[in-house]
């Protein structure tokens, strides 16, 4: 039940925020018109400041894990292998390609891992999960990016998508959080509070676009897609990489933060990026509501589950 709870406790306030932007499409607030703009703006304003504060926050002296971090990043990389193999065998329309693989690859545990570890593991080290998402954070990006702007439908361009990758202010913002955290440099006081209040926007800004975009009846244009990336999202990659975990020895607040990283619901903003660089919008707007209205029941599963095989 306490899993449950926790699991609630992070996903209901994220619906709460999609309906509100919902209601005021409903209500002439906004206008769906006007959504890209304002997307455009999280993409380039907040969501670069989010980045660069998740990992200019992390505590490396306490929580480093290397043993972990080198499984989370290379089982990233297995899930984004996996995911395009399919999507490339699958998936027949190549504009929702991209979409796909995002959906399948990138979880939400930026938003998530750090309250999810604090409430399964009591009085556990939520730094090793603040550390974990200085890695997950740009290798996400990165990988995003590169799929989205490899399935455009322009044509491939190796030069310039490497340049795209190295301007994406997601990217941008990833890195100089990592330069600041090696290097040690500190912001002056004020200008840190603006930072940490202009990252706690990005979220809730992205959900609300999100519910101002949304559709009901979008989701029979791409069903079958939209079936594959939730099953494959919450049931099968955790079944796979959990297990391999498990495996390895990971345990405790380890393996709670493999947990969150593996097991979460697909990323709000894979719909910000999706819209932002010409992919189907639609469908990665359906991804995200869909993943996280069944992620509260998916991951109370599979935290029961592990917590009787005793895991954690």
């Amino acid at each position: 039940m306490n899993s449950l709870l926790i699991c609630l406790n992070a996903i209901v306030p994220i619906f709460l925020i999609i309906a509100a932007g919902y209601a005021a499409k409903r209500g002439g607030i906004i206008r769906e018109s006007e959504v890209p703009r304002m997307n455009a703006v999280a993409f380039k304003v907040f969501m670069p400041v989010m980045c660069f504060y998740n990992v200019y926050t992390s505590d490396l002296s306490s929580a480093v894990r290397p043993k972990l971090l080198i499984f989370v990043f290379c089982g990233i990389l297995l899930v984004f292998g996996l995911s395009l193999l399919y999507a490339t065998y699958c998936v027949p329309l190549r504009e929702r390609r991209g979409v796909v693989i995002q959906g399948l690859y990138r979880s939400n545990f930026i938003i998530l891992g750090i309250p999810f570890a604090a409430g399964l593991i009591e009085g556990g080290d939520v730094g090793v999960a603040a550390v974990t998402s200085a890695l997950v954070a740009p290798t996400f990006n990165v990988l995003a990016v590169a799929v989205l702007e490899g399935y455009s439908g322009k044509k491939a361009d190796k030069k310039r998508l490497v340049l795209d990758i190295a301007k994406n202010p997601l990217i941008l913002g990833s890195v100089a959080g990592i330069i600041a955290l090696a290097l040690g440099i500190r912001l002056p006081g004020p200008l840190e509070v603006a930072a940490r209040d202009m990252a706690r926007v990005a979220s809730p800004l992205m959900l609300f676009l999100l519910g101002a975009f949304f559709h009901f009846g979008d989701a029979r244009e791409h069903m079958r897609e939209l079936i594959a990336v939730t099953a494959g999202r919450l049931v099968v990659i955790p079944a796979l990489m959990l297990s391999l975990a498990a495996a390895c020895g990971f345990r405790g607040v380890e393996f709670v933060t493999l947990l969150a990283v593996f097991g979460s619901s697909t990323a709000v903003a894979s719909f910000t990026m999706a819209e932002q660089m010409g992919s189907d919008a639609k469908l990665a707007g359906n991804i995200v509501v869909v993943t996280s209205a069944l992620a509260s029941l998916t991951l109370f599963i599979w935290s029961l589950v592990f917590k009787v095989l005793g895991m954690y």
